[in-house]
């Protein structure tokens, strides 16, 4: 009865995810499929289970007491022999169940920017998780790859955008040309650039230095991150934290003494305010 619980709760809860559109602050939009597989999955072995507890019920009706002891042993034991071991195994199982339900997801801004502070190119520290690295500014997918690999998917992705005047950047190609330009500043000086994000304002001795971001997710949230390039809007301009703007400029670089190193920049020429996204999430395609 429980098992049939547990992989109903799982169908459950990927339905929930899949029609509220919560899902896409867990894992890449371009996995979908993967948690359309794994609610299948669940909803037939949810049924499996069913059927067991049925048949089981049924046979505990037309046997003794001691050969239903002897079925219930030889059936649910597998290991498990005692009530607080089979109660540890559930409790585990039904965790994700426990936590998708129970903690609710949010829409992350620059107060976890602040919270974290951000570093160049990983952080270092592993939210508790010393597999889990936060990525900062520069998306980073080389750690997915080998060597070589890595750098023909960077000479794919330069032979796209690298003879482009003006690059636009939407949703669908924010983080791999986010990568390129990490990668390649020299290459995209005195380019045309126009992106969206939010603003993200930082203090750098006397003066604050103005990022405009989007958080975006690599594979799943274990490796998402904040990206974006570090801006110079027009002085006619107020900008606060959080507010939405699209911005259009030069790609240029700058020094940046908190990091102690070149980091490419926007000379913004045209800023407009606009309303944040829907979905404030950009995933990597691969």
């Amino acid at each position: 009865m429980l098992r049939f619980l547990i992989l109903s709760g799982y169908f459950e809860l990927m339905m929930y995810l899949q029609v509220s559109g919560k899902l896409d602050q867990y894992i890449n939009v371009h996995y979908r499929y993967l948690a359309i597989l794994s609610m299948i999955l669940s909803a037939l072995l949810a049924l499996v289970q069913l059927y067991v507890w049925v048949k089981s019920d049924s046979a505990k009706r037309d046997h003794d007491e001691h050969h239903q002891d002897e079925h219930h042993h030889e059936e649910h034991d597998h290991g498990l022999s005692t009530p607080w071991q089979r109660g540890i195994a559930y409790v585990l199982l039904a965790l994700p169940i426990i936590v998708g339900t129970l903690f609710p997801t949010v829409s992350l801004d620059t107060t976890i920017v602040e919270a974290k502070g951000f570093n160049f190119p990983v952080s270092k520290e592993s939210v508790g998780d010393p597999e889990m690295q936060t990525q900062y500014l520069k998306p980073d997918t080389s750690i997915y790859f080998n060597k070589s690999d890595y750098l023909d998917q960077m000479n794919q992705l330069k032979a796209k955008y690298g003879d482009k005047e003006k690059i636009t950047i939407t949703d669908e190609n924010y983080l791999e040309i986010m990568e390129l330009i990490y990668n390649y500043p020299s290459e995209f000086i005195g380019k045309k650039i126009s992106y969206e994000g939010f603003v993200y304002q930082t203090p750098n001795g006397e003066q604050e230095d103005s990022f405009l971001f989007r958080f975006g997710i690599i594979h799943c949230v274990a490796d998402s991150g904040v990206f974006g390039l570090l801006t110079h809007m027009p002085d006619r301009i107020s900008i606060k934290n959080d507010e939405w703007y699209k911005v259009e400029g030069t790609i240029q670089s700058d020094y940046y003494e908190p990091f102690k190193r070149e980091i490419p920049s926007v000379e913004v020429s045209k800023a407009t305010k606009v309303a944040a996204p829907k979905n404030q999430y950009v995933y990597r395609s691969f």
